[in-house]
């Protein structure tokens, strides 16, 4: 069951309408909105018609959906990363990241507000704590807190939190900013590899020779590579940092020399991959895009048995 279908339950339960009926509402929405909306914005109008306000209510992390502005959720902190310094638009400040998770998934947690970015800096917010989280938005499948957002410590307790990453098998035409997809696709387009330096200390990216966090440093150098993946609904530009370069055939050597990558490039276009990773949107952009974390070659047997249900 994917986040729409969750959606539509819990508003049947809510209205105590057949989820047939609701389903039929969001798809009525749609038709009259030119399909200018995704289903699951749709489910939030129908919803709200319904005077269903799940503003006030606190959701596990498999209801919550893509443009919520006001999630609220229970979660406990599986890991907290490193605050790190950003300057964009002639303005720079903080930015602190953590995994949170309950018993039906596991999301990024951004925090940009001073103050809750404090609580990480003085470590008043550690891996175990239940943090209760009021008013995030959902951007690309990511809780974001605002000063409008609120975390405080909360004393309930979650059993079997997931820890790992969950994907789900999809096809692109079907895939949204924000989920973790499994995509069975042939690679139709290969790009020269970017490169770029990054902190041998803290792995951030380095600008004119100095890290933001650890100053001068002389960077190491990395690759970034874009292809195209087409599982035949869809087409996709897809993006790969540094291993997962190496999981499409090529060698260290042959992505830190161009003249090398150029002779071999063409030979991984046509080949198919199971790749699994982040369907997101390119903010400069406006496009959707795949961040690949595996490109894995396809295994026939594992692939009939999964069919068989074996």
């Amino acid at each position: 069951m994917d986040n729409y279908d969750r959606l539509v339950e819990k508003i049947s339960q809510h209205a105590g309408v057949p989820k047939e009926d609701i389903e039929r509402k969001v798809e009525a929405k749609r038709a009259k909105l030119s399909g200018l909306v995704s289903k699951e914005g749709a489910a939030q109008i129908v919803a709200a018609e319904l005077g269903i306000n799940f503003e006030n209510e606190h959701m596990k992390l498999s209801e919550i959906v893509e443009g919520m502005k006001k999630a609220n959720s229970i979660v406990q902190v599986i890991d907290v990363y490193p605050v790190r310094a950003y300057s964009k638009n002639g303005r720079e400040g903080k930015v602190a990241n953590l995994l949170v998770g309950d018993e039906t998934g596991n999301v990024r947690m951004v925090l940009w507000d001073v103050n809750h970015i404090g609580l990480v800096e003085k470590g008043e917010i550690e891996k175990g704590d239940v943090l209760d989280v009021t008013n995030a938005s959902v951007r690309n499948g990511e809780l974001h807190l605002s000063s409008f957002s609120d975390i405080k410590k909360s004393n309930q307790k979650i059993n079997g939190v997931i820890s790992s990453k969950q994907y789900s098998m999809k096809k692109l035409k079907d895939a949204k900013p924000g989920e973790r997809v499994i995509i069975r696709g042939v690679i139709v387009q290969s790009f020269e590899p970017r490169y770029f330096e990054v902190c041998p200390e803290c792995g951030k990216k380095v600008s004119e020779g100095a890290c933001k966090v650890h100053g001068a440093v002389s960077g190491v150098k990395r690759a970034l590579l874009n292809i195209v993946i087409d599982d035949g609904t869809e087409s996709v530009r897809a993006v790969l940092f540094g291993d997962q370069i190496l999981q499409l055939g090529f060698s260290e050597e042959e992505i830190m020399n161009l003249e090398l990558f150029n002779s071999k490039k063409d030979s991984i276009l046509g080949e198919e991959r199971v790749f699994s990773g982040t369907i997101r949107t390119n903010q400069l952009y406006n496009t959707q895009e795949f961040a690949i974390e595996k490109a894995e070659i396809v295994d026939i047997d594992s692939l009939l048995k999964q069919l068989q249900g074996a």
